[in-house]
């Protein structure tokens, strides 16, 4: 199936567009610094949110990640030596509207708003979304949440809650592409449901994770597979 054939696209915001990797350490390391913690790398702040992450997905699957980063800072906060002010923990949700896009994200969208119905699937709540779509320069059609499902992704349930919000257009659920970096939360189990699902490995330069979970049953071969969003761009451009 070529890439044009599809008609919407369904977007992982959180590391997929949105570089929150970089979000997350950019608000941490200042903190850790503060506390004598500056010798902590990048790598160890990211696995240790990741570490918090999965935890809690465990805990309470349905909660948004953007209500769980409270949470997870007090977590990191425990393992790393971060102080505990009510300030601190808030703030790590609060930067989200700092956190950068990839430098490919913004015209990589401007080029696939050509050519498909573009949708924020995400498992952030709908304030942390906008603050991401303004960064994004404002390139969704729809936006579907968390917030908006009461549950999240791998949960099936979120994907039979975005199909439906779209029923209106006429989409069979060969119209749609699903686009995510993480194996954990999003092409595992859109493989399963049937979506065609095209890879952006974000991380493909480095090993392991980052600051996603580690898939429960390894990495799923996609069915399209790049680098960046630039190279999907690019392409569909082609074809």
């Amino acid at each position: 199936m070529k890439l044009k054939q599809h008609k919407a696209l369904t977007f992982d915001v959180v590391g997929t567009l949105i570089d929150f990797e970089q979000g997350v350490v950019n608000y941490i390391r200042p903190l850790a610094e503060k506390t004598g913690r500056g010798d902590l790398t990048d790598e160890q702040i990211l696995q240790s949110f990741a570490a918090a992450e999965t935890a809690l997905h465990a805990e309470t699957p349905g909660v948004s990640f953007t209500t769980m980063l409270p949470h997870i800072y007090r977590i990191m906060a425990s393992e790393l030596g971060l102080s505990l002010t009510d300030a601190d923990v808030a703030g790590l949700r609060l930067s989200i509207s700092d956190w950068p896009a990839f430098p490919d994200s913004i015209d990589a969208l401007k080029q696939l708003r050509k050519h498909f119905r573009l949708i924020a699937a995400s498992n952030a709540d709908n304030w942390s979304v906008r603050e991401m779509a303004k960064t994004l320069q404002e390139p969704f059609d729809d936006m579907v949440t968390a917030e908006d499902v009461e549950n999240c992704k791998p949960d099936p349930q979120f994907f039979s809650y975005l199909r439906g919000t779209q029923r209106v257009h006429g989409y069979r659920l060969e119209d749609y592409m699903h686009v995510a970096q993480s194996q954990f939360h999003d092409i595992g189990v859109a493989k399963q449901l049937g979506y065609d699902v095209c890879w952006i490995e974000r991380r493909h330069d480095q090993e392991g994770f980052g600051g996603s979970p580690i898939p429960k049953h390894g990495v799923t071969k996609p069915d399209y597979h790049f680098r960046s969003l630039g190279e999907l761009a690019q392409a569909v451009e082609s074809e």
